[in-house]
């Protein structure tokens, strides 16, 4: 297990000498809005559903989850994560060699490397905006039997069409594709997903954490065909999804006009929260901020600077960055940035441009919009 994930206030609150609740976290890719007005309140109204079993398999969970998506319900299992799929899916395919894309993110390769399968890696290029060469992809494709792509990518924020990738799965039939759509329901076109498309050799991880920001209750869905699905069934743990998870899917998937009109408001808002920022750090020269069409960015510190040092030094003011150089293809010289609030985002760009010696510039707020990805 790969040391360094985003997250550990409890360590960072250690280092910095403070509580973890002091700790601006964004390091973690969550949904700065939520959670969701209602959630919490039904979980409190219903915390009696811990002194029971949950339901066994989540059948009441998947069944939710596809009238909500318009999925058959025999396409859909439920885990208490994406992660508890990730690990069992090269196992359960049977799979020899994966193709993982670099950087991206490091649970695909530890999954890989738990069952003995060899990994394929695509390395991407910063000069190329970490997009995929297709010619390249096409051709490393040709020499494996399954692919994990993240889309968007962590921690690049980089989308792939999605008929582009639909074009990619078409053309090599062979190869078990594993699209993570944990991201993107921060995207404005979210509906436009893989998940949709019943393509015969592609399974789609779907995360409730990040969107609905409730991490902690760990709760993943894996949608695709019913004969693709039926292997990796095998390797589902009863009770996998506890108590109060089940009761958070059945509050999310019901029908409703108000979490329909937040997540609408958290794309709206990330899309112009994600545009203001990085457009006062690009103004600052030394840094390097990569289009992302979702709610975090990477970014590239100038030669002079590490990663290591600025995150210490932002640590001391307690905000808590992502330290990317143990992401494979990347160096000391990468960090992502989680948006959180407006207010905690400008400190965030006032602390980052004087860890690395520049002058917060002035008068680059105020332009919302989209970037070019």
């Amino acid at each position: 297990m790969i040391r360094g994930h985003g997250g550990n206030i409890d360590e960072a609150a250690r280092i910095a000498g403070c509580r973890p609740a002091d700790i601006v976290d964004m390091s973690s890719n969550v949904n700065p809005l939520g959670p969701p007005p209602g959630l919490l309140q039904h979980l409190r109204d219903r915390l009696q559903a811990l002194q029971a079993l949950p339901e066994a398999d989540a059948a009441g969970c998947c069944r939710a989850f596809a009238r909500r998506h318009r999925f058959d319900a025999d396409a859909v299992a439920a885990a208490n994560g994406t992660t508890r799929f990730i690990h069992d899916l090269p196992r359960a395919l049977g799979a020899r060699r994966a193709l993982i894309l670099a950087p991206s993110y490091a649970d695909y390769a530890d999954a890989c490397a738990a069952a003995g399968i060899e990994v394929e890696a695509l390395p991407l290029s910063a000069d190329e905006g970490f997009v995929p060469d297709p010619e390249e992809m096409d051709r490393r494709l040709c020499r494996v039997d399954m692919a994990f792509i993240c889309n968007p990518n962590n921690p690049t924020g980089v989308r792939l069409p999605q008929q582009t990738l639909a074009e990619i799965c078409r053309a090599h039939p062979k190869v078990r594709f594993v699209i993570d759509e944990s991201y993107l329901p921060f995207c404005r076109d979210a509906a436009q997903g893989m998940a949709g498309r019943a393509l015969p050799n592609v399974l789609v991880l779907n995360s409730l954490s990040k969107v609905f920001r409730i991490p902690g209750l760990r709760i993943g869905f894996l949608i695709g065909p019913p004969g693709l699905l039926a292997p990796v069934r095998r390797y589902a743990l009863p009770w996998s999804v506890n108590s109060l998870a089940q009761v958070a899917v059945e509050f999310l998937m019901r029908p409703s006009a108000d979490l329909d009109a937040f997540v609408e408001e958290t794309r709206r808002w990330v899309s112009a929260e994600r545009a203001r920022i990085g457009t006062r750090l690009a103004a600052s020269r030394p840094l390097q901020v990569f289009p992302s069409s979702t709610v975090f960015s990477l970014i590239r510190l100038p030669k002079t600077a590490t990663a290591v040092d600025v995150a210490r030094q932002l640590l001391e003011s307690r905000i808590l960055i992502r330290n990317c150089g143990n992401f494979a293809g990347l160096s000391e010289r990468y960090i992502r940035i989680s948006l959180k609030q407006a207010e905690e985002n400008n400190r965030l760009v006032d602390r980052l441009l004087a860890a690395v010696g520049t002058e917060a510039p002035t008068g680059a707020f105020g332009q919302n919009g989209d970037d070019p990805t």
